[in-house]
């Protein structure tokens, strides 16, 4: 079956009745046992349990969508292990990020391998096993989050999540011919995520194309008020409009390669792609980016990696990976005087990164500057993999966004990635830009599918002047007037429920059918509403049609958030119906069947 599980697809074929989600569950689970559990996977959800959840899966905008996370990510009911079985724990809670994927239908298949406890870019570092590159087994797939990007690459699932603290989100990305985006730091939450630095990791998303993993971070770029790295953007992820004149910056002197001379033609072959699409080429001095990324694995940031594991890293080394558990423990003769001299040398090189900044607006990198032989990693484990992230390490340091997108196949048959880097919440420029890049190779192929590009729809520019609009009843998915949204391009971003001091009635009198909305600070609250993105021009004839005692307010969530939403005037409920108890109005229609 050569079913092409990027998510525009399934999307198309759900809505045409041509698939169901469960026919795709039977062809993902077919693909991994032909493939074999281990390298790529660590835990898999019981293919009967996967089926029930895609029949109950809420009909969101990723509804039926397989994906896969890598397991230093919590998943309610499953292992955490970080790669180290030791360590292992089941979590009694599902990481922010897995709980809004699945709120949007999406369907979770499993936990993937990755280098032990998220250190390392090469993907040799685990006990489960060594993913290899899809494209030669000889080659490493790229660390730490190897599985989740060989899972995407070889089209076992349509999405998987990793994390990226020194590139581990980009790498992989590269080296499997595949998209993989690294937000702006904050903007997904890394609540319930094994950390390995803190303060400077992120959640990633490894996906066939930019468009898809545009669509997953639609999802996941929500401000987590319980997660206190979380930060709020000052606009709603979109893929925005290049600007008239877009200056990419490349680095002014020669760059390194390590004698890999089929990158070093990829990449001057993507800096004349770019400039194809109109983008002026600056030349720029890349000395502070090289400085800050050599900071990255000294000081504040070692110690960091211990912090976030230190019982277990000095009380069961002997459990842990080798060159891991070197890494790790070496933090123990750092001083707090060393962690403090590391932090201020990173802020004067952010300050002398900002001359570079004012010339450019996108950075254009090669994303490694070469690869290797597993067996070649294996016996020079520090030093080549040091050499994997010389164009990755200082991003997340030096509080960027960042962007990998294939750049082509070289004559050895090994694919090379560019990465596309900006300032913080710049994600969705890069979006746009890095889809028109990936668009203008040669024919391409998806991952290591026959899937062409080609077929996939482009990236589209979403105007960034939009408003949430909270619906409670007649205007929910499935309902009666759920097509005034639909009608005026509006877009489900998530379900959810208010907080407590809401009341919800059954209006008498209404056709169609319709609740009222009441906060009068006693009731029960808790009730399910769904949260829609409208553009601002698209608001007034919207409003147009609310009859009253309906109108528009703001409504507070049960995370604290307010958005605007359907709230009903007092004096219609006098005689109305309390159907509070029910948690909200689909849940009250379904006991008058």
């Amino acid at each position: 079956m050569s079913l092409s599980l990027d998510i525009a697809n399934l999307a198309n074929a759900y809505a045409a009745g041509r698939l169901t989600p469960s026919s795709v569950l039977d062809e993902v689970y077919r693909r991994i046992a032909l493939d074999g559990e281990r390298p790529i996977w660590i835990s898999l959800v019981p293919k009967e349990e996967a089926l029930a959840k895609a029949a109950s899966a809420p009909r969101g905008p990723l509804y039926g969508i397989p994906f896969a996370v890598k397991d230093n990510i919590d998943v309610l009911g499953m292992p955490t292990t970080c790669a180290c079985p030791d360590f292992a724990y089941a979590a009694d809670a599902s990481a922010h990020v897995v709980t809004l994927l699945e709120a949007a239908g999406a369907v979770l298949i499993g936990k993937t391998n990755l280098d032990q406890f998220a250190t390392g870019l090469n993907g040799t570092r685990s006990p489960y096993g060594v993913p290899a590159s899809t494209f030669d087994p000889d080659y490493v797939s790229g660390g730490s989050s190897s599985g989740s990007a060989v899972a995407v690459a070889k089209g076992l699932v349509s999405f998987a999540l990793g994390t990226d603290t020194a590139g581990s989100g980009r790498v992989p990305a590269a080296f499997n011919n595949i998209v993989g985006m690294k937000p702006t730091k904050g903007i997904v939450s890394t609540e319930g995520v094994v950390p390995a630095c803190r303060t400077q990791d992120v959640v990633s998303i490894f996906a066939l194309t930019v468009a898809d993993a545009a669509c997953v971070m639609d999802i996941v770029a929500r401000f987590h008020d319980g997660d206190p790295f979380a930060r709020r953007a000052p606009m709603p992820f979109a893929p925005g409009a290049l600007p008239s004149r877009l200056r990419v910056g490349v680095p002014g002197g020669p760059l390194e390669f390590f004698g890999n001379t089929s990158y070093r033609s990829l990449y001057r072959s993507a800096v004349e792609r770019i400039e194809s699409l109109g983008a002026e080429i600056v030349p720029i001095d890349f000395a502070p980016f090289a400085e800050a990324a050599r900071l990255l694995y000294a000081g504040p940031w070692v110690a960091e990696r211990l912090a976030a594991i230190r019982y277990y890293a000095l009380h069961h080394a002997k459990t842990m990976h080798a060159t891991v558990r070197d890494i790790i423990l070496g933090a123990r003769s750092l001083t707090a005087v060393e962690a403090f001299d590391g932090i201020y040398e990173l802020m004067r090189l952010c300050r002398v990164a900002e001359a570079e900044w004012t010339k450019m607006d996108v950075l254009l990198l090669p994303t490694a500057p070469t690869t290797y032989k597993i067996a070649d990693m294996l016996d020079h484990p520090l030093e080549l993999n040091s050499n994997l992230g010389l164009y990755t390490n200082f991003v997340n340091l030096m509080d960027l966004s960042a962007l990998a997108v294939p750049a082509g196949i070289g004559a050895d048959g090994l694919p090379f990635g560019v990465t596309l880097v900006s300032r913080a919440f710049a994600d969705g420029l890069l979006a746009t830009l890095g889809d028109r890049l990936h668009r203008t190779l040669p024919e391409t192929k998806l991952g290591a599918t026959e899937t062409s590009l080609a077929a996939t729809p482009p990236v589209a520019p979403r105007p960034r002047a939009t408003v949430e609009i909270a619906v409670v009843g007649a205007h929910l998915t499935g309902q009666p007037l759920n097509s005034q949204l639909t009608e005026r391009g509006a877009r489900l971003l998530r379900a959810c429920r208010t907080a407590p001091g809401y009341r919800l009635y059954a209006l008498a009198n209404t056709t169609p059918p319709k609740p009222g909305l009441v906060f009068d600070g006693s009731g029960a609250g808790c009730i399910e509403v769904e949260v829609w993105e409208m553009a601002e021009s698209e608001l007034g004839s919207f409003v147009a049609l609310i009859p009253p005692p309906l109108g528009i307010g703001t409504l507070r969530l049960d995370d604290g958030s307010c958005v605007k939403g359907f709230i009903c005037e007092s004096y219609a409920v006098a005689d109305a119906a309390d159907i509070t108890a029910h948690g909200g109005w689909r849940a009250w229609l379904g006991t008058r069947v």
